[in-house]
């Protein structure tokens, strides 16, 4: 049986501010870091031990990968990052606040760029200094790969080669990973191994700092829990 972590970062500075983040490298909250070290403490008393690490490129997720297997006396572990397990675009809705998006265009329209599966947000220019091209983090990379915008189902696109050619072989392989990432990034790799809908995974929600321990038999998962359970949220069903 083969163990894996779902690890989304702890809280962020930005989620404190009810800001739109997407690719934006806000940093973690006091709190976002107390709830990387409990995430640490969590996985060592369920006798998660990682012998492989993923994350995004982003620090909040990164952050919270070093503090959760710091306490777990995993800090030496192998880590991979790709920008591929980043957080979903928000296009031109980063950095604002989501009430006062809200009332500028509608309760009903922000619902549809956050909660509905296919539809993005209004896009960023090409020219716009947010854009992922300006970033050096990216500058290895083709701008045209680069998203000015996405739906929870661009976000999977992006995801899910990604995860089919390098996870899911480290995951075939045996041993314990933990993928320390994103909201959305999470959700669509949960979406890939529960075979949820594009209905149904529009309910679930990750909870920051809280690891979700899946048992998988032959990457198929056979067993699923949030190791905090004063703070875990509905998971989809097995089978």
């Amino acid at each position: 049986m083969t163990r894996l972590v779902l690890l989304r970062h702890g809280q962020s500075l930005w989620n404190l501010e009810n800001r739109f983040t997407g690719w934006v490298d806000v940093d973690l909250t006091e709190q976002g870091e107390d709830q990387a070290r409990r995430a640490g403490a969590l996985m060592a008393e369920a006798g998660f031990a990682p012998d492989r690490a993923y994350a995004s490129y982003l620090k909040r997720a990164i952050k919270t990968l070093w503090l959760s297997l710091d306490a777990l006396d995993r800090a030496w572990i192998p880590v991979t990052k790709s920008w591929r397990l980043n957080e979903r675009h928000y296009g031109a809705l980063t950095g604002l606040n989501k009430a006062e998006t809200i009332d500028k265009h509608g309760e009903d329209q922000v619902r549809v760029w956050r909660r509905s599966f296919d539809t993005p947000p209004p896009l960023l220019d090409a020219n716009d200094d947010r854009h992922p091209r300006f970033d050096p983090r990216y500058a290895d990379l083709d701008p045209n790969t680069m998203p000015a915008g996405e739906s929870l189902k661009l976000t999977l696109d992006r995801v899910r080669p990604y995860f089919e050619a390098e996870i899911a072989p480290a995951l075939e392989d045996g041993g314990e990973i933990i993928i320390a990432a994103h909201g959305n990034s999470l959700r669509a790799i949960v979406m890939m191994l529960f075979n949820v809908s594009a209905d149904e995974i529009m309910k679930v929600e990750i909870p920051t700092g809280n690891p979700l321990l899946i048992d998988l038999e032959n990457t198929q998962p056979r067993q699923a829990r949030y190791l905090d359970t004063a703070r875990a949220t509905e998971l989809p069903a097995i089978g």
